[in-house]
């Protein structure tokens, strides 16, 4: 953006970026509401913010020896951390207010469950301190997988896969090497209902599987008509979300694990959104073979940038001995950790492993402090609450917004809504992005596939009714300015740090490289 001689910026005095014609400032800052440049246009290369002493080269380093300067910009401790202070402002997160990423459950993450995570003993144990030294972070792992196959109804877990996706690859890899074991290696097909994650179908071709797609019924849940017309000896198993990422419950799933079973394959269950059930259904009894959980999205661990991911996969009896190592068992009053070297005998059939160590022990620490402050009636209460939520926003807003599902009776964890009675020309990217400027984080957008224009909400177990009520405000009027055909939607956000990106040109033609550094890391000349 040029400057004049004066540092007023024309462009904006005629038409600010927030809609207030007239208004400009010198830095381009909105009272609080910094405007940060990139680090590199802030700093120069030229320049460095600490001094060095100067030093001989005492060590030939060979080919690993710098032979260009490195080019970073040179700032100060005080301008380094302003830089990041005032991007950190720029972000949105749960502490800040709802959010409400269907399929994805941000929920409230419990200072007594970080507390617990960086107890003396828990935050500094060592994934190879010798057995005898982690007694109590084994406990911890081993009461945990309790809890799980407690919760789920099933015999077995594997507690090492690190995410949902990882998860969902372990499940499926027991079911390869379940079929191997039989020795029915024709079966290469994986059956997933167009209502279930997008992942599931990846995960299965990532692990050798030819995909099928089923097609959901005008009630957004599975054919079971389509899906038994397609069951046969080619046939591996299904993968079926439940709830399913439609925000209903799949009502026919032991109808359909009986049949899949009757045909020889395995059913694969995708557990992200067992939080909507934890603690009244039980996935073991409905016929599951093998479930993972985001302890993220059930049992409150931190998501995403928050922390890393833990999907912990329980296993039927059909899959128990293919479960892969390592795991945590008693004998006698000690925890012992079976790896591949004392697992022959136990554990034979075991497909392998799935990560270096043991898993997430900081995710563990945290989702069994969760578990035990809850107790089992209160996890009973969370998925009740969870699902009360969903329902109130779904209810709240079906006059305003399309709801397709309405008629299939309640939802559970998430509400479904489409861009249907929209003014021509306006769709739910708009809706989107004009939740921006109500401070909302947009939900998700455009998934499940199965709707045109979706729009998927779910607000968790953890937000109120105040703040629910805010958010269906948002929404309601955001919506409503869709439907009359409002045209400052079509360029909201106008009161976010940067105005509304080109999407799909910035999806096919990403800019990796700021303009003002060359792809050799060298700053050049700004036009």
């Amino acid at each position: 953006m040029n400057i004049n001689n004066s540092g007023w910026k024309p462009e904006l005095a005629a038409n600010d970026s927030n809609g207030d014609a007239g208004v400009a400032t010198f830095t381009g800052n909105r009272a609080l509401m910094l405007d940060e440049p990139l680090i590199f246009e802030i700093g120069s290369n030229a320049t460095t913010g600490v001094d060095f002493a100067a030093c001989d080269a005492r060590h030939d380093l060979g080919a690993l020896a710098r032979t260009a300067p490195i080019n970073l910009p040179g700032l100060s401790e005080p301008e380094t951390v302003r830089h990041y202070t005032r991007l950190s402002r720029q972000n949105y997160g749960i502490d800040l207010g709802v959010f409400p990423l269907g399929s994805c459950t941000m929920k409230h993450n419990p200072r007594l469950n970080e507390k617990i995570a960086r107890m003396k003993g828990f935050g500094d144990v060592h994934p190879l301190a010798p057995i005898p030294t982690i007694q109590g972070a084994l406990a911890v792992i081993h009461e945990l997988a309790e809890w799980l196959k407690a919760l789920t109804g099933m015999p077995a877990i594997a507690m090492s896969p690190k995410a949902g996706a990882h998860g969902e690859l372990c499940g499926i890899l027991c079911i390869r090497a379940a079929l191997e074991a039989r020795g029915e290696t024709a079966r290469t097909v994986m059956l997933v209902p167009e209502s279930a994650h997008g992942t599931n179908p990846a995960t299965a071709a990532f692990a050798g599987f030819s995909i099928e797609s089923i097609p959901a019924t005008a009630q957004g849940r599975v054919d079971v008509a389509a899906l038994e017309a397609r069951l046969g000896p080619d046939v591996a198993g299904v993968m079926i979300t439940n709830p399913n990422t439609c925000g209903l419950f799949e009502r026919d799933l032991k109808r359909i694990a009986d049949n899949v079973h009757a045909a020889g394959g395995y059913v694969y269950c995708d557990g992200a959104n067992f939080n909507a059930i934890v603690g009244r259904v039980r996935p073991g009894d409905l016929g599951i073979d093998a479930m993972h959980i985001n302890l993220h999205k059930t049992f409150s661990t931190p998501h995403g940038g928050g922390g890393p991911g833990a999907g912990p996969v329980v296993l039927s009896e059909a899959l128990a001995p293919f479960a892969p190592l390592p795991v945590v068992e008693t004998q006698g009053d000690d925890y012992v950790l079976i790896e591949e070297e004392n697992a022959a005998e136990s554990h034979p059939q075991a497909f392998g492993r799935m990560a270096a160590f043991q898993g997430q022990m900081g995710m563990f620490t945290r989702a069994l402090a969760y578990i035990l402050s809850h107790g089992a009636d209160g996890l009973c209460q969370v998925s009740g609450d969870a699902v009360l939520n969903a329902n109130y926003v779904l209810r709240s807003l079906e006059d305003t917004l399309d709801a397709p599902f309405a008629h299939s009776g309640p939802c559970m964890h998430e509400a479904l809504f489409t861009d249907v009675g929209f003014a021509e020309g306006f769709s739910t990217l708009d809706v989107a992005k004009g939740l921006i400027d109500e401070g909302f984080h947009p939900m998700t957008v455009y998934f499940p596939l199965v709707v045109h224009g979706a729009m998927l909400v779910e607000p968790t177990e953890t937000e109120s009714k105040a703040g629910l009520d805010q958010f269906i405000g948002a929404l309601r009027s955001v919506a409503e300015r869709a439907k009359a055909g409002y045209p400052t939607l079509k360029s909201a956000p106008h009161f976010a740090p940067r105005a509304r990106l080109d999407e799909t040109q910035a999806a096919r033609k990403p800019v990796l490289v700021h303009p003002l550094i060359s792809a050799a890391g060298k700053r050049i000349t700004s036009p």
